[in-house]
């Protein structure tokens, strides 16, 4: 994450802020504040701080919320002092960041009141902008959601491509089994997750990973409606971990909850969340 920020920063400033170089004193000291412009949750607090260290560490930067820790419209969430042209060449960048991340926070914060009462936890999914998954994982978390794999490489995930290409559900899972008997000396422990587009495929799954002799993780439901997965949940919820998705949003979600599921995943929280409202002033506009 400090990388991705250092070349973010490389992008936005390049061969140097030349409005703050033209208009401000450069031996000029000056307070900043970063003030919440909504109610939400807070999320990108130790990003905007590394922000900031990058572009000049004398800046001193004082947080008056945590992470994960709920705002409401006014409140003075950062205070910054330092050199007034480092301040402003930080601003938009540490604001995006927290904007962006601050917005995941809030909706999955959403969802998962949502689905109180229900013994059911929501995911993230791999629906992230190109460059940012770290940071808008770690808002999903912050946020209150649990997070799915990060990447290709730290969990098996077989997807009706990986069935149809293989040819059947138990073709795939016997590629995965001698996958990983040839590979497990060099390879961590990768659970493996398989999703399911009918409740036959759920039976070729668990019936593929008995006589393959690989352990299913979790059977994700694809597409299933809530009638659906209260029937799978009945059926396969004592046997093995079980995962909506498809199709669900924060109109529909409690629904799913109410079925027992064990998991939601939702690729709403990241793909289409809306910034929450943040900018940095001076003292003259803070009260």
């Amino acid at each position: 994450m400090k990388s991705f920020i250092s070349l973010a920063l490389q992008e936005d400033v390049g061969s140097g802020d030349v409005t703050s170089e033209s208009s401000v004193p450069a031996d000029l000291s000056q307070k900043g504040y970063i003030l919440a412009k909504e109610n939400g949750v807070l999320a990108g607090i130790e990003v905007a701080r590394e922000v900031f260290f990058q572009v000049n560490p004398l800046i001193r930067f004082t947080s008056n919320i945590e992470d994960g820790g709920p705002v409401k419209f006014g409140d003075v969430v950062i205070e910054l002092e330092g050199p007034a042209r480092d301040i402003l060449t930080g601003e938009r960048l540490a604001l995006n960041f927290m904007q962006r991340m601050s917005g995941i926070a809030t909706r999955t914060a959403e969802v998962v009141k949502t689905l109180e009462g229900t013994p059911t936890q929501v995911l993230d999914t791999r629906k992230t902008t190109p460059g940012l998954r770290a940071f808008e994982k770690q808002a999903v978390v912050l946020g209150g959601g649990v997070n799915h794999r990060m990447g290709l490489y730290d969990m098996i995930l077989l997807k009706d491509n990986h069935v149809d290409f293989a040819g059947s559900m138990e073709g795939a899972i016997h590629q995965v089994a001698q996958y990983l008997r040839e590979r497990a000396p060099d390879l961590p422990s990768l659970p493996l997750v398989v999703e399911t587009r009918s409740f036959t495929e759920i039976e070729d799954a668990i019936s593929a990973s008995v006589k393959s002799g690989v352990s299913i993780e979790r059977i994700l439901l694809d597409n299933f409606n809530p009638e659906k997965v209260s029937e799978a949940v009945e059926k396969y919820g004592h046997i093995v971990c079980l995962e909506a998705s498809g199709g669900i949003t924060p109109a529909n979600v409690r629904g799913y909850g109410e079925a027992g599921v064990d998991f939601v995943s939702m690729g709403y929280m990241t793909h289409s969340v809306k910034s929450l409202d943040l900018s940095l002033k001076s003292t003259t506009h803070v009260k």
